[in-house]
């Protein structure tokens, strides 16, 4: 199998990716995002020698702009541009899993500070306030008050984003101090990992959280492969929250998903793993 890396950073991950690839007898073709380029319109075309382009920019515009143009070149791309859509989006994504009956975070978008304020003493404080797109615990923020909301929603105002005149405010779900990241890899959920934080609310490895290995139970594997189902895509970081009374709440869905600590933590090997599932899916 010959396999495309489409990258702007290369991490531990795309390293890794390289490296098993190599191993196992693949052929490897990098693809760093800025010294590629590509016509449209014109007699040339992209010529890469790939059964399946593997996407892993951790610039989600530069994710999503080369998948739609491998693909515009009809290229096999993991995880493909309606996926990146779909997990960039956070609206998009709960729209779909409440959709399927999945169980998400309560969630409102308003288009008004006053109608913000007004549903929000509704939902009840703290309640947190997220941008629509946006990745790694960034520019979320918890309100504990209907001042403190009112600051962040004014902050929003003054970004330079798409959506912020759009106001996507969910409850404040009171995990364990911890929250759930599971992998799908092609049709199988194998591995994933507890988040853990007892210094802060967010639970994002990037800021700070630890992470412990996951025993999977069949409730969250099929909770996962739901998710697959209906978000689409061959590798997807699923984040989930654990509420005493609702149980399992989707809480986000990662297209291109970071896996250092879980192979770190769980010796299972993540790249191969891909790598093997993809040389299958190349097959049929």
């Amino acid at each position: 199998m010959i396999l495309g890396v489409s990258y702007d950073l290369l991490r531990w991950e795309e390293k890794n990716l390289i490296e098993e690839a190599k191993k196992i007898g693949h052929n490897i073709i990098p693809l760093f995002t800025k010294d590629f380029y590509s016509f449209f319109g014109v007699s040339s075309s992209l010529n890469l020698d790939t059964d399946v382009i593997i996407q892993r920019n951790t610039s989600h515009s530069r994710a999503l702009l080369t998948s739609l143009i491998f693909e515009g070149y009809n290229y096999k791309v993991i995880n493909d541009s309606t996926t990146l859509i779909r997990c960039e989006n956070k609206l998009y994504t709960l729209a779909l899993l409440n959709k399927h009956g999945i169980n998400v975070p309560r969630t409102f978008v308003s288009f008004s500070r006053e109608k913000t304020l007004e549903l929000a003493d509704k939902l009840g404080y703290p309640v947190v306030v997220k941008p629509i797109e946006g990745s790694w615990g960034r520019m979320i923020a918890k309100a504990n008050d209907k001042d403190i909301l009112m600051s962040l929603l004014e902050y929003q105002e003054y970004t330079t984003s798409q959506y912020r005149y759009a106001y996507f405010v969910q409850e404040f779900v009171n995990k364990p101090n911890r929250d759930i990241r599971i992998f799908v890899i092609g049709d199988e959920a194998p591995v994933g990992i507890y988040r853990i934080n007892e210094k802060n609310w967010k639970t994002n490895t990037a800021l700070g959280a630890r992470a412990e290995p996951l025993k999977i139970d069949d409730e969250l594997q099929d909770l996962a492969l739901k998710v697959k189902e209906v978000i689409g895509g061959f590798f997807l970081g699923i984040d989930i929250f654990e509420d005493k009374e609702r149980g399992y709440i989707v809480n986000e869905v990662n297209g291109v998903p970071e896996y250092k600590n879980t192979v770190r933590v769980n010796n299972f090997n993540v790249s191969q793993y891909l790598i093997k599932k993809i040389s299958e899916w190349v097959r049929k």
